[in-house]
């Protein structure tokens, strides 16, 4: 089946997208300690004051939890009622889960059209932070757009393969 066959190439892409992101977000995490790490060794040993470090650990934060959250999806590691789930019979259990992913999705959805309509607004504004620093907000909020608009094509994914009656690691 033709449609089968673009779902799964499609779900392969993302996939491989994933991975990359998850790593690239492994490594901003261990970035905002070794800023922050930096931060206090310089307050406290050189008595140097930063301005920066701060925001750019937030904004590294912020990048890791965005962009990490189309992968924790694949995995089913978002919220679940899963106390439930090896009682209701699979019928049921199926269905559960495809209703979940629809209230996921509606959220996510309009989540990842705030965030664009936020991010366009920053980048036309030329909107900055209001510390010293002062990075352009459109950095953080391109994050925040790109993750929930990658977590929102993973659960429309996964809702089709539901409805296709594929099972798989993202099923």
């Amino acid at each position: 089946m033709r449609g089968s066959g673009l779902l799964s190439g499609l779900v392969r892409v993302v996939d491989a997208i994933d991975r990359v992101l998850v790593s690239a977000c492994a490594l901003a995490t261990i970035a905002a300690g070794l800023v922050l790490t930096y931060s206090i060794a310089v307050r406290y040993l050189l008595h140097y004051s930063t301005d920066w470090q701060d925001e750019m650990a937030v904004f590294l934060l912020v990048g890791a939890t965005f962009l990490s959250a189309p992968y924790v999806q694949s995995m089913r590691g978002h919220i679940a009622i899963e106390a439930i789930e090896g009682y209701l019979p699979e019928r049921i259990e199926r269905v559960r889960k495809i209703v979940s992913d629809i209230v996921c999705l509606l959220f996510c959805a309009f989540f990842a059209w705030q965030s664009w309509l936020l991010l366009l607004e920053a980048i036309d504004d030329g909107r900055v932070t209001d510390s010293a620093w002062a990075p352009p907000l459109w950095i953080p909020y391109s994050v925040m757009t790109a993750g929930m608009s990658l977590l929102t094509l993973r659960l429309v994914l996964q809702l089709g393969q539901s409805f296709d009656g594929r099972r798989g690691a993202s099923a």
